[in-house]
């Protein structure tokens, strides 16, 4: 039996690229949905244009979430990169200026695991960061909730060398939007640490350290992940970060608690960790229902678990299923 533990901040849901299990990930349509199911957060992956525009997109490589492909006018685009030491081929958002990705219609990343959101093939755009913040605003104003963003810089060390300087380019927008405080309706994650360090002195938004469950940060400012949740990792962190978000793995070995959680709890940090999926791929052995990689099992009992431990938020491609175990658990605090 796992003993309750009161978190430090009352758990906060957060939809990973919007209702990313029900909709094309990082979509208006997505985010509305994560709304409409009572998200208190909406995560986008930003990456900047060829002109300098913040857009939502997990990978600044676009061929697995757009129809770029299907696009002769751009066929001239397909080019190799290498970031953060991985060689690609393809079409990225670099290359594009905010109009030609207009023109682009979004598509199902998971189209084998999530059949069912192929049926919103087309029908989407790439959003602008700008244009998230509007909706956050507006939904908040129309449900009487705070609704919030979580962004992640992807690839900023990169970016940066290319001349595309991701960090000011979202503080100013932040700023723009009047949200630079530590009471702002935004957390601010990376799983790089110099850019994190870099924000820290540019916006009082929170801001959260990202932790992978191997290897280390692309900047190379740590040797490994594994270094980081050490007490003296974690020490190191809350200089300049609200909080860490784990790989939910890390929370565990096998079905024993880590210690990360009361460790990071020691130090004050938040702990949001990611990204609780329903199909049986992303669930441990024990939430499977069945051997089919693409059936849903049982996350919201791997929530709860997690929720037991004392977390202080998650992400999720489910949000429904999210709001439906923090309620749950708040109804039964005990076991």
């Amino acid at each position: 039996m796992i003993l309750p533990v009161t978190p430090l901040s009352p758990p906060i849901v957060i939809a990973h690229r919007g209702a990313s299990g029900l909709r094309p990930e990082h979509t208006l349509a997505a985010y509305d949905l994560a709304i409409e199911q009572g998200a208190d957060f909406i995560e986008p992956d930003l990456v900047p244009t060829k002109d300098d525009v913040l857009v939502a997109r997990h990978e600044n490589y676009i061929d697995e979430t757009t129809d770029v492909a299907a696009h002769p006018e751009f066929a001239d685009r397909r080019t190799t990169r290498t970031i953060d030491g991985q060689t690609m081929t393809g079409w990225f958002v670099e290359d594009f200026t905010l109009a030609e990705l207009k023109t682009l219609r979004a598509k199902e990343r998971l189209p084998d695991l999530r059949p069912a959101n192929t049926a919103f093939d087309g029908q989407f755009e790439i959003p602008t960061l700008a244009e998230i913040i509007a909706l956050a605003k507006r939904r908040s104003t129309e449900t009487g909730r705070t609704i919030g963003i979580y962004p992640e810089t992807k690839h900023p060390t990169y970016f940066a060398q290319i001349g595309h300087p991701t960090d000011l380019l979202l503080v100013a927008a932040l700023r723009e939007a009047g949200w630079d405080s530590d009471r702002a309706p935004v957390f601010i994650q990376s799983f790089e640490v110099a850019n994190l360090k870099r924000l820290h002195g540019l916006t009082k938004v929170r801001l959260i350290q990202l932790l992978a469950g191997r290897g280390g940060p692309a900047d190379g400012a740590a040797p490994s992940y594994a270094q980081m949740i050490t007490p003296a990792g974690l020490r190191a962190v809350t200089a300049y970060a609200y909080g860490i978000g784990p790989d939910k793995a890390m929370l565990w070995n096998g079905t024993t608690p880590t210690t990360l959680v009361r460790d990071a709890h020691a130090l004050g940090l938040r702990l949001h960790p990611w990204t609780y999926r329903a199909e049986n791929q992303f669930l441990p052995d024990r939430f499977r229902n069945g051997t089919d990689p693409a059936a849903q099992g049982d996350v919201a009992a791997e929530i709860a678990a997690g929720l037991r431990l004392g977390i202080d938020g998650f992400f999720t491609d489910y949000p429904a299923t999210g709001v439906a175990a923090r309620a749950a658990a708040r109804a039964k605090p005990s076991e």
